[in-house]
């Protein structure tokens, strides 16, 4: 019981910092979005017709494009198949070391 529960801590884990993960990239995701956006409507001439706070938002959001950027270079690997079989090894190991 015990080791069940520390599996279930170790898979609450590994969630939790891949919903962290996929948080931070869909920010960037939402900060690429809204420089592309500004671009293709610089090209155009046309104002953005949307309200003000938007507008507001999509400012403060694309004075850090730049760091964006960077960060968008690094790779997300999002593998939950190593784990996985990882993890079956350990309950192999464990239900041979009960027997």
């Amino acid at each position: 019981m015990l080791s069940r529960l520390q599996e279930l801590r170790k898979e609450e884990e590994t969630l939790l910092r891949l919903k962290a993960a996929l948080h931070d990239q869909l920010n960037r995701l939402k900060v690429e979005e809204l420089a592309l956006q500004s671009m293709i409507s610089a090209r155009k001439g046309d104002e953005m017709p949307s309200s003000q706070p938007a507008r507001e938002q999509s400012h403060d959001m694309l004075v850090h494009v730049d760091n964006e950027a960077s960060i968008n270079q690094t790779a997300l690997t999002l593998s939950t198949r190593s784990h996985a079989m990882e993890e079956e090894e350990e309950e192999e190991e464990e239900e041979e070391s009960d027997s």
